[in-house]
């Protein structure tokens, strides 16, 4: 009877090394979500006298304030406040950049170069200055403590980025079933709704989840045009926790961001295997 020698893979330390890397990298990432959870079921006065991480006391009542709102609103005005906003950004710049971005990847026209070289450019415009002059603008029109400066401007294909990011994708798409499709009397637009816009659902979900998430989170924008409690959204209610005069819940606020994140881990979880499609399909395409 021969014994066979048995082989031993050696052991990849360097594989090892990266993935406990890897795994480090993560837990420093996360450490601030469980911090917000942790904190937000902690006591007032351990928020801000302990350093641990875990509370010593569960504090439900931080989410039994938080629920009751502020400013007598209640929660649900403010989560549908900000539903509104986000929900209208995304369909603005669905629509808007994807027909900007039809126009220069696939129609011929004059100074098309230029006006597109002109568009990238504003991606290095910073946001603070145009605020000024967009508020002077919807000041005139009557529009400042309502919802339209903030969900108007989305169908006007403001965001250059997303439009460059559809861009990128539709270059990528073969040009042959546009072309059957114009020998079958398919005009630009038919073709675009009928054609191009199905192939392009992988850069549309990219588009409409980073602005989802870009305009929930936005504060300092939400904070120029909206004035009443009744318009507020969950992001300016956040801020109505801090008091002037020093006297904070902090606890309601930490429950109250943890109800403010949820809407977005949703909508990222729903998406996310849309999302790496579209910026694989697009970000990387030269």
């Amino acid at each position: 009877m021969t014994a066979t020698a048995v082989t031993r893979k050696p052991v990849r330390w360097g594989r090892i090394a990266l993935h406990l890397g890897c795994l480090a990298a993560l837990l420093v990432m996360l450490y601030p979500l469980a911090w917000l959870l942790a904190t937000s079921l902690k006591p007032a006065d351990e928020v801000i006298a302990s350093l641990d991480l875990l509370p010593r006391h569960l504090e439900w009542s931080n989410y039994e304030t938080a629920f009751e709102g502020v400013n007598d609103v209640s929660i649900w005005r403010l989560l549908s406040n900000s539903l509104i906003i986000a929900g209208g950004a995304v369909i603005g710049n669905v629509i808007s950049c994807s027909l900007a971005a039809y126009a220069f990847a696939r129609l011929r026209f004059r100074f098309r170069g230029p006006l597109f070289a002109f568009m990238i450019a504003t991606i290095m415009l910073p946001h603070h200055a145009v605020l000024i002059p967009q508020y002077i603008i919807f000041n005139q029109l009557g529009l400042v403590n309502t919802y339209w400066p903030l969900i108007l401007p989305k169908f006007l294909a403001t965001e250059a980025f997303f439009v460059f990011l559809i861009v990128q994708f539709m270059r990528g798409l073969p040009r042959e079933l546009e072309e059957a499709a114009r020998i079958d009397g398919c005009g630009p637009f038919r073709s675009f709704f009928q054609i191009v816009l199905p192939l392009t659902r992988p850069a549309l979900i990219t588009t409409a989840i980073f602005t989802f998430i870009w305009t929930w989170n936005d504060f300092f924008t939400q904070l120029i045009y909206l004035f009443d409690p009744d318009k507020f959204t969950l992001t300016l209610a956040l801020r109505s926790f801090v008091d002037a005069s020093s006297t904070s819940a902090f606890g309601p606020m930490f429950a109250m961001s943890v109800i403010a994140l949820l809407p977005i881990v949703l909508f990222f979880l729903a998406f996310q295997r849309f999302l790496v499609e579209g910026m694989a399909s697009s970000g990387l395409k030269g």
